[in-house]
């Protein structure tokens, strides 16, 4: 049973940093897309950074330049640094996977529709004080 599983949530002043973790059990494909997904109280969920298994990145608009997504192959471990947080970054963060065919494309994984993504973990809460 494919499970992930988030943490490195907290609470943090604007300019400072956290480091999301999402650990990946059962999750053994060598074709997919893993990402991370945020909402923030009564809004819609918001797609941040996704990567593929070809380590291609995708970055929200709002978060280049200050948000890297990045993957420990050997812990199956997917992982957000997040640098100067501003208070707008406030959400409960999701790590996402979808396994793709070994033939499919992973130009799917620049999507940041929700649905795209079928495997989702609990969630982390950040929040970011002015």
């Amino acid at each position: 049973q494919v499970q992930l599983v988030e943490s490195g949530g907290g609470s943090v002043q604007a300019g400072g940093s956290l480091r999301l973790s999402c650990v990946a059990s059962g999750f053994t494909y060598s074709n997919y897309c893993m990402g991370w997904f945020r909402q923030a109280p009564g809004k819609e969920y918001e797609g941040v950074a996704t990567r593929d298994s070809a380590s291609n990145t995708h970055y929200a608009d709002s978060v280049k330049g200050r948000f890297t997504v990045s993957k420990d192959n050997a812990k199956n471990t997917l992982y957000l640094q997040m640098n100067s947080l501003q208070p707008e970054d406030t959400a409960m963060y999701y790590c996402v996977a979808v396994a793709l065919a070994w033939w499919a494309s992973r130009s799917q994984c620049s999507s940041f529709t929700p649905h795209t993504y079928p495997i989702w973990g609990q969630g982390t809460q950040v929040t970011v004080s002015s």
